[in-house]
């Protein structure tokens, strides 16, 4: 490798809670915390709080949706579907400089299927969805080729 795939001129970021639009709850704080976990293992980066940072990583949850996949002969759901989509800026504070940028129509979204009877649960299908998310939030940290 010659050298980083990050920003060299950034060396901290701020990312506040995520905000959401959707009715379920602690959702954005369970992303915010999965997006933590990503800068501090996978970048260069740290994290530190606001005034004191040289960029700023924002987003907001747009939607989230669960839909039925398949059903059992009783009308039990057996697969479901759970997708969030996600609108994130990153700008650098000390110019103003947009360095990456997901909008509408174009949103990161995750996407994760899980099975109740095989003892999955809405709450291990939506962590996998949060960890596939935060991924593609901190990809997007990187500088493009």
């Amino acid at each position: 490798m010659v050298g980083s795939v990050y920003q060299p001129e950034i060396r901290s970021v701020h990312v506040p809670v995520f905000t959401s639009e959707s009715f379920r709850r602690n959702v954005e704080f369970q992303l915010t915390e999965a997006v933590h976990k990503q800068i501090q293992n996978r970048t260069p980066y740290r994290l530190v709080n606001g005034p004191l940072a040289e960029s700023r990583l924002t987003g907001r949850i747009l939607d989230i949706r669960k839909d039925v996949l398949g059903e059992s002969a009783f009308d039990d759901p057996r697969e479901l579907q759970l997708l969030l989509l996600v609108e994130v800026t990153w700008q650098d504070l000390r110019n103003g400089r947009v360095l990456a940028q997901k909008r509408v129509p174009v949103q990161l979204s995750s996407q994760s299927s899980f099975a109740p009877e095989i003892g999955q649960s809405l709450a291990t299908g939506m962590q996998h969805a949060i960890d596939q998310l935060a991924r593609q939030i901190v990809d997007m940290m990187e500088m493009p080729w």
